[in-house]
């Protein structure tokens, strides 16, 4: 997240409370004590309220006035204040409805400023007075909405395109957290950019309310012993068009406020809105829901610790540690030094630097970006103006809504990088698929279907290039074998069982190899992906093999077939010639010579076993070459069957994946590894 030199913030998330303790706001002090620094008016008062004494009264509806500085309706009191018009529902002449519609504005628009201070009471008379009204209502006010630079602009639509990408494969609930980043982001972006928000927070007696008070110049949050005191979140405005911004955080407008001291222009706090939240640690409920929802929205948040519960785990445990990326938009505050004595005060505040160095805060110290850790007292101002000062830095460089949105986004980051990023290598590499392809063919019988496809290749060829004798002979023993019967079906089946069970296998293997260092929503998409694709694929490769398989009938022959068809003729013819031969000279029908008639016969007799041993060698390469094409065209089927139903799938949603891992790269402005 980017620097905001000076000063930070930060946004607490859900947790236990823990216990409250006694601090230092109020005890054993005066009214006058409590109220931080003194009216300027010279006016003091003391409103009662179920038996107590008070500062301010926040009851009451807003007054409007224009640029001009017309005063509000009302009634003049001494010392130049103006009373407040009675309250009667909204209708009365000087509640805000009935102004903001009398100048053409609507209620909404009217209901955020009365450029009044609190209510006073004085002291001898009782009589409420008001401090003089600020110029105009934030509704005359053109409001200038906030900007975002161009890389935070990127990272919001990278984060934007990732969640659409991840509806389908993440669940709502991870997705949860980027999605209220996204809309958050885009309801601050419309909202004032003149305007920093900062939150006062801290636990019960720490005198955030105090020092509230302090920094406007006016006691406008309520101080007191009783616990808790502040119960619902207050504001105060340094300049005009912050309506919209307190309506977002469910201010109500009889909460809104105006500080007391320099006219807007002048002012170094000008476009602070602050804000006074309840205790974290109070023992109402609704008191701790109200500062978790608060600290999601505003911009920054000032930390006010006391010496008695600076070290408090739940202050550590529930909000610092867990915000610790949001440092540059904290301020801590050690309040109440004024009850150390001599170094203690140096003492306690290097032990706070070190508890936030462990909760893992960077410390904004010598020029570095983070945290600004300060101590003051707001009972006495000692400090006072340091803080103002960092405040007005703070306020003036306009960075810590920009900033604020980036340390969620880093956040948001942070909880989904589990989801798309693992450290390992992802992807279905080259011999996965070789192996998958493999494992299909060896389902389908690819070798055995080569093979046999090479001995019927062979076979055809002895029979055609084999002696006669030899071919009557295996026909007669063909014709003796038994017919297939019922052993043979059962073991049909049985290879089919065999290799259904190899196709789910190879698909569980391929599946389980391809998903490896996957993320668990990935790794489950791609299971599902490969169950849709199994689904019917030892079917289709069936079907596949019967139309891949060789024709029917006679596997082509060589060109050199027809000579060795007719060489072999030729030994038989020479044996059967020298065989008649003999028999003539036998019958006396031919002279006696035995020489030519043997040498035709034994020519042809070893002539014709010759030719068809040359012709089963000559064969075995052409055999050889069938049979791999017959295998080839099995194995290409079978692959391209897996590939278009499991492959081609898997790959798809690997792609997704690796789109998704390249959004979230951009959405933490790196690469994602």
């Amino acid at each position: 997240m980017g620097a905001a030199k000076g000063a930070g913030g930060v946004v607490a998330a859900s947790g236990p409370v823990g216990p409250g303790g006694a601090g230092g706001e109020g005890k054993g002090a005066t009214r006058e004590d409590r109220a931080g620094t003194p009216p300027r008016s010279g006016h003091a008062g003391r409103a009662p309220e179920h038996g107590r004494t008070e500062d301010v009264s926040t009851r009451g509806h807003a007054h409007g006035h224009t640029g001009d500085r017309s005063p509000a309706r009302g009634h003049d009191t001494p010392g130049g204040f103006r009373r407040a018009a009675p309250e009667d529902g909204g209708a009365a002449v000087g509640t805000a409805p009935a102004q903001a519609a009398a100048r053409g504005r609507t209620p909404e628009e009217g209901l955020w400023g009365d450029g009044l201070i609190a209510r006073r009471v004085d002291e001898s008379g009782g009589a409420e007075r008001h401090a003089p009204a600020e110029r105009g209502l934030p509704g005359s006010t053109a409001v200038t909405p906030l900007a975002y630079d161009g890389p935070l602009r990127a990272r919001l639509d990278a984060l934007r395109e990732l969640v659409g990408l991840s509806r389908a494969r993440v669940d709502n609930g991870t997705l949860a957290e980027a999605g209220r980043v996204l809309d958050e982001a885009a309801a601050r972006r419309r909202l004032s950019g003149r305007h920093t928000v900062v939150a006062i927070a801290g636990a019960t007696g720490s005198g955030k309310s105090q020092l509230f008070n302090a920094l406007a110049g006016v006691a406008i949050s309520e101080t007191g012993v009783r616990r808790p005191t502040t119960s619902a979140p207050i504001a105060c405005s340094w300049s005009d068009g912050a309506a919209g911004l307190l309506d977002r955080l469910g201010v109500p407008g009889r909460l809104r406020r105006r500080p007391l001291g320099h006219p807007e222009e002048d002012s170094p706090l000008r476009g602070l809105v602050l804000i006074d939240l309840p205790d974290h640690d109070s023992a109402a409920v609704e008191h701790r829901a109200q500062v978790d929802r608060v600290l999601c929205l505003v911009d920054a948040v000032i930390w006010v610790v006391d010496p008695e519960k600076y070290a408090d785990a739940v202050l550590h445990e529930r909000y610092l540690r867990p915000m610790a990326g949001h440092a540059e938009i904290t301020l801590v505050v050690l309040n109440q030094v004024d009850r150390l004595p001599g170094e203690a005060a140096e003492q306690v505040l290097d032990d706070l630097r070190r508890l936030l160095d462990e909760d893992g805060i960077a410390l904004g110290e010598h020029g570095e970006p983070g945290a600004t850790v300060m101590a003051l007292s707001a009972l006495t101002g000692d400090g006072l103006d340091e803080l103002r000062e960092v405040l007005g830095r703070f306020v003036a460089e306009r960075q810590a809504p920009a900033l604020r949105v980036a340390a969620d986004l880093d956040a948001a980051a942070g909880r989904l990088r589990p989801v798309y990023v693992t450290g390992r290598r992802t992807g279905l590499s080259e011999e996965a698929r070789e192996e998958f392809a493999d494992r299909l063919a060896d389902a389908v019988g690819a070798t055995a279907a080569g093979d046999a496809a090479e001995r019927a290749w062979l076979r055809n060829a002895n029979r055609a290039c084999g002696t006669p004798w030899l071919r009557l002979w295996r026909w007669c023993h063909d014709r003796r074998e038994p017919a297939t019967g019922r052993l043979a079906v059962r073991a049909q089946h049985d290879e089919e069982a065999t290799a259904r069970q190899r196709v789910e296998q190879a698909v569980r293997t391929v599946t389980d190899r391809a998903s490896a260092g996957l993320p668990a929503p990935w790794a489950q998409a791609m299971r599902e992906a490969a169950a849709r694709g199994l689904r019917g694929l030892p079917e289709a490769l069936d079907e596949l093999a019967v139309r891949s398989a060789p024709p029917q009938g006679r596997p082509p022959r060589p060109g050199w077939w027809p000579a060795a068809v007719l060489a072999q003729a030729s030994m038989t013819l020479l044996q059967v010639l020298g065989g008649l031969w003999l028999l003539g000279q036998i019958v006396g029908y031919l002279s006696p010579e035995l020489g030519v008639p043997v040498l035709l016969m034994i020519s042809g007799i070893v002539g014709g076993p010759v030719i068809e041993w040359s012709c089963r060698m000559a064969a075995r390469g052409p055999a050889r070459r069938y049979g791999d094409e017959a295998e080839r065209r099995l194995r290409e089927a079978a692959a391209g069957c897996g590939r278009a139903r499991v492959l081609d799938p898997l790959a798809a949603e690997l792609l997704r994946y690796r789109e998704v891992r390249e959004q979230y790269g951009r959405v933490t402005g790196a690469g994602a590894r």
